[in-house]
């Protein structure tokens, strides 16, 4: 006989861990792990992003951790990387940001991802001779034209002849604007040819180059080449993505998951010196395991399942959740940021068995906790995943899949109520924020 709700929620409970403000059990639990994968469960909530902050600052400075992976574009990340390492020509974190342009803008345009890239750079200012300095990268490939531009400026440097061959290359989108979508969907439709080899043939000459480029300046030539080539290796992907968006023959997530692990692999490669340490940031659906959600069922892998396959108990993932409160995130795609009411969970989600422990704040080991609590939390529930778009009025299609926790993730973070992150730019629909659904009669 299955065990009542109230038998649950006793369970969790008793297993649930108190969320210390130095995060200090999360760390023992993180253990030795190479990566760290901290999640969201929705791209517009403060206690998300504070509470990943902050456990990235302490994984830097106890843990030995330098390298931030975030679910954003190459080129933007870049420049926040050049910022916190002393590189760059931006006076402050403000700047350092401002390539964050494109919508969703607010999902590192924020004010705690300002407040971290200023610690980051001031972290670096103070490291003693000889120590890595922490930086910062995007995975993801949303950038194409963001990246062939930084691929022509580094040769324009470098060698003028082979950027000539490259502009020629990278011509073949010029038809088509500068919106990537429209690419895609003509190429599908057979009214263009594709871009394919020429920019296969791009990163292929790029990094023939390779030996030529890096006989100049040392240590410096060889990040600035590798730099581009992942912009190059990005142009490539993004191209595929994008005509996949339209083909329906290879899931257009795949490959940008794909994509994204590509790049932190890329990373060790890249910088390693002994044994590189890496913290990821980005939502619960791309580092929850998917091989314990019903994605699985639809053919679909994510960031989580490809790491854990190819570094096993190196990696470590983190989910969060939340029950109520407010998120910052659009009707629809390109509208603008608004603060929105976040319903309470759905009966029967883990969001609800969390909430009426009447804990405001834990944490769950899903490795250690006991076979009871194993086989509440193993039941499978359906999760709460809120992404750039709220539409609570379609909510259980729209934001809902089917998981089992404790082979999605190692550690659970549960915030019971929580608001809405800020952004820089804030329109007047966010600073207004939304009606309750009881206005006028608050019943």
């Amino acid at each position: 006989m299955a065990a009542s709700l109230s038998d649950q929620v006793k369970v969790v409970r008793d297993a649930a861990l108190a969320l210390e403000p130095n995060c200090r059990g999360l760390l023992e639990a993180i253990g030795d792990a190479q990566f760290v994968l901290i999640g969201e469960a929705s791209h517009g909530t403060h206690e998300f992003y504070a509470t990943r902050a902050e456990l990235t600052r302490r994984l830097i400075a106890e843990k030995d951790f330098h390298m931030i992976a975030l679910e954003a574009d190459w080129p933007d990340a870049l420049r926040v990387n050049r910022y916190v390492r002393g590189t760059g020509s931006d006076s402050s974190a403000d700047e350092a940001l401002r390539d964050f342009q494109r919508f969703p803008q607010w999902m590192w345009r924020n004010t705690v991802m300002l407040e971290f890239v200023q610690w980051l750079r001031d972290w670096n200012g103070k490291l003693a001779q000889g120590k890595p300095a922490a930086g910062i990268y995007g995975m993801d490939l949303y950038s194409l034209h963001a990246s062939i531009d930084s691929v022509l400026q580094y040769l324009d440097k470098v060698d003028p002849e082979a950027a000539r061959r490259a502009r020629n290359r990278y011509a073949c989108f010029e038809h088509f604007g500068q919106d990537p979508q429209t690419y895609g969907y003509a190429t599908t439709a057979g009214v263009a040819e594709p871009c394919e080899e020429e920019v296969v043939a791009q990163l292929t000459d790029l990094r023939r180059k390779y030996g030529e480029l890096m006989g100049r300046d040392g240590q410096h030539a060889s990040d600035e080449f590798f730099y581009a080539e992942q912009n190059a290796r990005l142009v490539t992907n993004a191209e595929r993505y994008y005509r996949s968006m339209f083909r329906g023959r290879e899931s257009s997530w795949n490959l940008r998951d794909r994509h994204m692990t590509e790049t932190l692999q890329a990373l060790v490669n890249h910088f390693d010196s002994g044994r590189t340490k890496i913290v990821v940031w980005a939502h619960n659906s791309h580092l929850g395991d998917a091989r314990a959600t019903e994605m699985s069922a639809r053919g679909e892998l994510n960031v989580g399942q490809l790491v854990r396959e190819r570094f096993g108990a190196n990696a470590f993932a983190i989910g969060f959740s939340t029950y109520r409160g407010t998120v910052t995130a659009a009707r629809d795609w390109g509208d603008p940021a608004e603060r929105r009411n976040v319903r309470p969970g759905l009966a029967g989600s883990y969001e609800e068995l969390f909430h009426e422990t009447g804990v405001p704040r834990f944490w769950l080991d899903l490795r250690e906790v006991d076979s009871g609590a194993i086989e509440v939390l193993s039941e499978p529930r359906v999760e709460r995943a809120i992404g750039v778009i709220y539409r609570p009025e379609t909510e259980r299609w729209s934001h809902y899949f089917e998981s089992r926790l404790p082979e999605q993730f190692d550690v659970m973070i549960h915030l019971d109520e929580t608001r809405a992150l800020e952004p820089l730019e804030r329109t007047g629909e966010w600073e207004r924020g939304e009606l309750p659904e009881t206005f006028p009669s608050t019943l």
